[in-house]
């Protein structure tokens, strides 16, 4: 069974009419969501994520600074990238909560693994700065609280975004028991992810260039983050799903198609299968041709439910 976490404050999160990262990405995801086929998805309403939560990556300093940050009416920019309105710092809070709570209940049993439609994504912000369209680094939240409250030593986060998650590998590169993998379109923002930075060893960056396809893409899974998230024998299985690395994304240049997603997640599920009793955890991220996100998740959605 897979659980599906979102709320309506995440409509709110006014980023302007030109922004990409707008509310149209999740009412195409959740206009798809009335398929009939999604019928028996349980669906589940984000939690806020508590000051203690959001304190186990980013300071209480920066997220209180965050949140005095977010304007009274219209809009703020927090970077050049990084819009936000009244109502993003609660839809920030809950992007980080929805991945706490499907955490929570992947780990009791409650599903067999879980997805969550959230915005504002999270994977650039850093323990002190956030940027790229990103407030609140949720996988990276979740990830410490399956270890503080849950008492899971070794979480992996998978990350097939186009944009290298610089906030993540942040957060994660010098903890041996955290691991972080990535395919993303180098050299292109935000700059990082370079095949050398490896952190401890727990670090598997693949940088592809621009043009490259399903061919490269799955060859990468395959060949290196694949086997070195095996030979991690992760407690936890993380995904960033970011979807603009498609063809028609409008913002990069990678070539991947829907089946990609599809082959991916159900890999992803397969190797959790085999080492930590299927516990999966997905975060959306990227994806910003509308047609494009909602035929990825899709597969996505198929490949939670069906690997």
């Amino acid at each position: 069974m897979t659980q599906l976490y979102s709320h309506p404050v995440f409509l709110d999160h006014d980023t302007g009419d030109f922004h990409p990262e707008s509310p149209k990405r999740l009412n195409a995801i959740t206009k798809l969501l009335e398929d009939a086929e999604f019928a028996g998805l349980e669906r589940c309403e984000a939690r806020e994520a508590s000051e203690e939560e959001l304190a186990r990556v980013h300071s209480k300093a920066h997220i209180a600074d965050l949140l005095a940050a977010i304007p009274e009416r219209g809009q703020a920019a927090l970077d050049p990238d990084t819009v936000v309105s009244p109502r993003s710092g609660e839809a920030a809070r809950r992007a980080a909560g929805a991945v706490c709570a499907a955490v929570d209940a992947v780990v009791a049993g409650e599903t067999d693994n879980a997805f969550c439609a959230v915005r504002p994504p999270g994977h650039h912000a850093e323990p002190e700065r956030a940027m790229g369209f990103c407030i609140f680094n949720n996988v990276a939240i979740g990830a410490l609280h399956a270890r503080v409250h849950h008492g899971l030593e070794r979480v992996a986060v998978v990350d097939f975004d186009v944009h290298h998650g610089n906030g993540t590998q942040a957060v994660f590169v010098r903890d041996p028991h955290l691991f972080y993998a990535s395919t993303h379109q180098a050299p292109f923002y935000p700059g990082t992810g370079a095949r050398d930075e490896r952190g401890l060893g727990n670090i598997v960056n693949v940088p592809l260039a621009a043009g490259a396809g399903s061919t490269e893409f799955r060859k990468a899974m395959s060949d290196e983050i694949l086997p070195a998230l095996r030979a991690f024998t992760p407690d936890l299985v993380m995904i960033s799903a970011g979807f603009d690395a498609h063809r028609d994304d409008p913002l990069a240049g990678l070539r991947l198609v829907e089946a990609d997603y599809r082959w991916v997640t159900e890999e992803l599920v397969r190797l959790a299968r085999e080492t930590c009793g299927g516990r999966v955890v997905s975060a959306l991220e990227g994806g910003y041709d509308l047609a494009a996100l909602a035929a990825c998740c899709r597969e996505h959605l198929r490949g939670l439910a069906g690997a």
